[in-house]
């Protein structure tokens, strides 16, 4: 398993952590349930980590040097991706290990598979997680644009995989016509759930877990991203306190995700661009920027919610509204990419078109304002989220898996 520019340990919330972390953490897991061991190699950021950890009997994860040891941006790593490399082939070597399959995560990974999977002569299977013509298409000025370089070596990378693997039948639609890529070697399989971890709690219990008794407050979940168009959220909550009489009914926003401001990396300067923002609309009282949180807290954020809110500008799937579908949370999201796919017929909440803010504040309302058809949403996101529960989507890795090896 390769996420080179991501480690599966790493919080979430962070500038590079989201939904690939934790798709690439939990699919290892489920795989080495089944009896299928598995390392997954990642770029080493601290050298005071162990470069072997054992997260479960059978999964590890392989910290291989690549540059220096410490945080830098992803659009850096391409320059040392054959140190990286080579540090794999070391690493097999020292622990005479012969790989049965590679799968790759994110254009960068996709890389070193081609390399690997040529020299060991084994099959490769790649996910895209975020396709980088379809992030230029949702950029709203070109610093938010994905580089040349990785829209060259995408293309390269999908027509290299023995297999790619799509999230949904519209990103695998996309790959097609986009790339020219047989719809036989692109297979469908969703990002899953745990539905262990992630389950309806009582609103009024899940609040007094976290301590936030009393309190209404809607939920955003994620990076801290333009792409992830908060902006937006935070202009509808603007629009909610404008009709509600200054916020008569005491809803806040509460923002997970993201550190604490600093003056050198592009995720930061997006959260001061949010905090001035509420800063200017007098939202400081409604709107929480609470930073990144343990992933076993969620499912009591999820539940405590009015609604979760995901105003992407794109999504290739949308893990967080899954999770939030998974413990009974109704959810609105901008009709973009897998948020489609996922919601389904809206029977979980509502799709909005993307950046229309008065849609998106009266939908919050609406939701907020109607106690029983939030329940009846939240019913029937929780029977939506069983479709993808994690132990029906490793069946059909393990599936691919099969195809490929024999």
């Amino acid at each position: 398993m390769l996420s080179v520019h991501s480690c599966p340990l790493d919080v979430l919330g962070g500038r590079d952590t989201g939904g690939m972390n934790v798709y690439v953490r939990e699919l290892s897991r489920k795989l080495g349930e089944r009896g299928i061991k598995v390392d997954i190699f990642t770029r080493s950021k601290d050298p005071s980590v162990p470069k072997v950890v054992y997260m479960d009997e059978k999964v590890r994860v392989v910290h291989i040097k690549a540059g220096i040891e410490e945080p830098y941006h992803k659009n850096l790593i391409w320059n040392y991706l054959p140190e990286f490399l080579e540090g794999i082939f070391s690493f097999a070597r020292e622990e005479e290990i012969t790989y049965n399959l590679i799968h790759s995560h994110y254009w960068l990974s996709g890389w070193i598979a081609g390399k690997l999977g040529q020299e060991w002569g084994i099959p490769t299977v790649h996910m895209s997680h975020t396709l980088g013509f379809l992030k230029n298409q949702a950029a709203r000025s070109d610093d938010e644009k994905e580089t040349p370089l990785r829209l060259e070596n995408e293309i390269k990378v999908l027509r290299a995989a023995d297999r790619i693997v799509a999230a949904t039948p519209l990103e695998k639609n996309q790959i097609n016509r986009e790339f020219d890529i047989p719809l036989d070697r692109i297979e469908v399989i969703p990002c899953g759930v745990d539905s262990n971890l992630f389950k309806p709690w009582k609103s009024e219990e899940a609040k007094l877990h976290l301590g936030l008794n009393g309190q209404r407050f809607i939920l955003f979940v994620g990076r801290i991203d333009p792409i992830k168009g908060i902006d937006n959220l935070i202009r509808a909550m603007n629009i909610l306190k404008k009709d509600d009489g200054n916020n008569g009914n005491g809803l806040r926003l509460l923002i997970i995700g993201g550190t604490l401001p600093d003056k050198t990396h592009a995720e930061e300067s997006e959260f001061r661009n949010l905090m001035k923002l509420t800063s200017e609309l007098n939202l400081e009282d409604q709107v929480e920027f609470l930073g990144t949180k343990r992933q076993d807290l969620l499912p009591y954020y999820y539940s405590g919610a009015e609604v979760c809110v995901l105003p992407s500008r794109y999504e290739s799937f949308g893990i967080v509204a899954l999770e939030a579908m998974a413990c009974g949370t109704p959810v609105i999201a901008s009709e973009v990419g897998g948020l489609s796919y996922l919601m389904g017929d809206e029977d979980a909440g509502f799709l909005v078109p993307v950046g229309d803010t008065e849609i998106l504040a009266e939908r919050i309302g609406w939701i907020v304002a109607n106690p029983f058809i939030k329940e009846k949403f939240g019913r029937d996101a929780v029977k939506r989220a069983e479709r993808f529960e994690w132990s029906l989507i490793v069946n059909k890795v393990i599936s691919l898996y099969s195809q490929l090896a024999s």
